[in-house]
């Protein structure tokens, strides 16, 4: 791999989180297209319907693509979608070498792109910096190639690893800093998913609400699982601008007809060994194209989700204080009696936030 391919490639990246908040359900994508040593158009997709970013790039670089290298974070597509494929855009532009970073792992294209480049004579190269385009679209591509999206789930503790108090009081744990970045979090998701519990104890409003002006942000889709149909009418989250799913068990339909009058959409699936299918909740929701979960629930959920195998990273505020042994923990994980069953994490990120901390980590063997 060659320094320039890196240097250009990174640039090519940096574009692409500009569509952090809203490219979904498409990928965060970037390219960079560069002749003579340099850069002569770039772009980044900025939300599903319009060009990709090989298109914005092309189109800035104008009669300069010709003969030019093009770097882009995902291979590119070579199907009629939403818009038409970029891989015969790049043939037209005649552009000489490209880039990528991964290829796509939509099996609509998974190298037929890189493919169709190649037969008309350019030269093609991928895998550079594939490693951070990946970590760019975790939900996309486990979407596409385990069928389910990428599960994230948010926890906020005190350091003695509390997360209430044993009245079931919590607000707040940590500070404003640390609340605020939970929402460019919850800004980045598809969906946000809580349980019944947390909705009835709290009134949760599942909503973005970013502290920085600009444009109203894009709401994800607010999932409650809900196996009794519990809800009340009366619910926060019914009355605020998105979209709301509940997934129930079966349910007498007066009761569904309830709450599909408010706008609702409610989904029976079948039940699991405790409770709602969870996997099954998981595949409904990769059918609605949702790329990132963001998980934000008790307890119980967490710790099912958790066993399931179904949640694949942590974020955990840490506030700096203590709560006592009464107070409540993170997960309610049943069964694990010896250190072999320990559930193993990587810890990815430790960074401070305000005056808590914030620790990414992933989930080992998900």
């Amino acid at each position: 791999m060659h320094s320039v391919d890196r240097q250009f490639m990174q640039q090519a990246l940096r574009l692409a989180e500009k569509g952090l908040y809203s490219t979904d359900p498409n990928p965060r994508v970037g390219c960079v297209v560069v002749k003579g040593g340099s850069v002569v158009g770039e772009g980044w997709h900025h939300r599903a319907g319009e060009p990709h970013a090989e298109i914005n790039a092309l189109h800035q670089a104008g009669g300069h693509a010709r003969g030019a290298t093009v770097y882009v974070t995902l291979e590119p597509c070579c199907h009629y979608g939403r818009t038409p494929p970029c891989s015969k855009t790049l043939v037209e532009a005649g552009v000489e070498r490209v880039v990528v970073a991964m290829t796509d792992p939509n099996p609509r294209v998974a190298g037929q792109g890189l493919r169709e480049l190649r037969s008309a004579g350019i030269l093609v190269e991928s895998g550079v910096l594939q490693e951070q385009a990946e970590r760019l679209n975790p939900g996309f591509v486990s979407r596409m190639s385990r069928n389910r999206p990428w599960v994230r789930c948010k926890l906020a503790m005190s350091l003695d690893g509390r997360t209430a108090m044993a009245s079931g009081e919590s607000k707040w744990i940590t500070s404003g800093e640390a609340r605020a970045d939970v929402h460019r979090l919850r800004a980045r998701s598809s969906a946000i998913v809580t349980g019944i519990g947390t909705v009835m104890a709290d009134d949760p409003s599942l909503n973005v609400r970013l502290p920085e002006p600009g444009d109203s942000p894009r709401q994800p889709l607010r999932v409650v699982l809900d196996r009794a149909l519990r809800i009340s009418p009366a619910a926060r989250l019914f009355s605020l601008p998105g979209d709301v799913v509940i997934f129930t068990a079966e349910v007498p339909q007066q009761r569904i007809d309830v709450i599909t009058d408010l706008g609702a959409e409610v989904i029976p699936v079948p039940l699991g060994d405790n409770g709602l299918d969870l996997m099954a909740v998981m595949r409904q929701l990769a059918q609605r194209e949702v790329n990132e979960v963001m998980l934000e629930a008790g307890a119980t959920l967490s710790g099912t989700m958790l066993q399931a195998g179904l949640i694949d990273e942590l974020v955990i505020y840490l506030a700096p204080h203590l709560m006592g042994d009464a107070a409540r923990g993170l997960f309610h994980l049943p069964g694990l009696e010896r250190m072999e069953q320990r559930i193993e994490l990587d810890i990815q990120e430790i960074c401070a936030v305000g005056k808590d901390w914030r620790i990414g980590a992933r989930v080992l063997g998900n």
